[in-house]
């Protein structure tokens, strides 16, 4: 998110610099308010905000209160985008999963990150033709996403929260399960691949999805409307639905329908919000596992 004054009115710059000159003052009351007109001007009165920092030398303070105010106009910009991918009837996955990455990196580009989907995406779709079949399709997709651009589990590293963030996963190539599977989805998905997240218990993988009706002929108990599955923190294996049967089994879970079958974008976002505050309870991050809750808070309002 990169923050310009080119669209900022001469009114608007003149009424943000004044009320920035007034950030320092000790009475508590007129701050509340300083701070109160600044929070309403939103991202526009970033850049004013981040240039008194580096440039006036008013103290302590005054630098405290700035980075408090820059951090407060952030976090409320990214719940309002939020709460407007919530409410809007497409939620876009990687739209969803950009804004979430924000909250640790609000300068972030969001166009580098689409350019580094594009480049992959073009390389699978050079290998791809209609006359493969769904396994040939996968394997070809395999190849240059584990292959070509070595991603990987990052196993070593399990629990920490940079492998939520997808621009983070995109520069190293190392996520958790369910980062891998959504880079893994929203490139197969723009290759018209039916892959879609499947949302189990301790674990993330992917179903691609029967749209040829091939079922009926070599597997007349599969109702689920799964072809088969793709474990993307796993290089890509291809498994069935038996497996996870066994997974849930030795997890004492029911074989509920809700761990065959796709999940929604918004439960895959929920879900990484819960990994993201499970991952900052660990480090003791408590300012931002409150934020993180109640971003996740979110989904249950709407």
């Amino acid at each position: 998110m990169k923050y310009s004054v080119n669209f900022v009115g001469v009114k608007n710059e003149k009424s943000i610099q004044a009320l920035i000159q007034l950030i320092e003052d000790p009475d508590e009351n007129i701050f509340e308010h300083v701070r109160d007109e600044l929070m309403g001007h939103g991202t526009d009165a970033i850049p004013f905000l981040e240039t008194s920092w580096e440039e006036e030398d008013y103290g302590l303070l005054f630098q405290s209160r700035i980075e408090d105010l820059i951090h407060d106009i952030q976090f409320k910009s990214i719940k309002s985008a939020l709460k407007d991918w919530i409410e809007s009837p497409h939620k876009d996955l990687l739209e969803g999963s950009l804004i979430i990455s924000k909250f640790q990196y609000p300068n972030q580009d969001d166009q580098d990150v689409r350019n580094a989907i594009q480049d992959i995406r073009k390389d699978i779709w050079l290998e791809l033709n209609e006359h493969q079949t769904a396994y040939e399709k996968v394997r070809v997709f395999n190849k240059v996403f584990y292959g070509k651009y070595k991603f990987t589990g990052n196993s070593k590293d399990f629990h920490s929260p940079l492998n939520s963030f997808i621009n983070v996963v995109l520069e190293t190539k190392k996520g958790n399960p369910l980062s891998l599977c959504l880079v893994y989805s929203i490139i197969a998905q723009s290759l018209d691949m039916p892959v879609y997240g499947v949302n189990l218990p301790n674990h993330f993988v992917l179903a691609y999805l029967d749209e040829d009706n091939i079922n009926p002929i070599i597997n007349t108990e599969n109702i689920h409307g799964g072809l088969f599955y793709i474990n993307a923190f796993s290089r890509g294996g291809i498994f069935d639905e038996n497996e996870i049967k066994e997974f849930l089994n030795g997890l004492n879970k029911p074989e509920s329908r809700e761990y065959f079958e796709p999940c929604s974008n918004s439960a895959i976002l929920t879900r990484m919000l819960t990994n993201l505050i499970a991952s900052f309870q660990q480090s003791g991050s408590a300012n931002k596992v409150d934020e993180l809750i109640q971003l996740r808070d979110l989904f249950g309002l709407f």
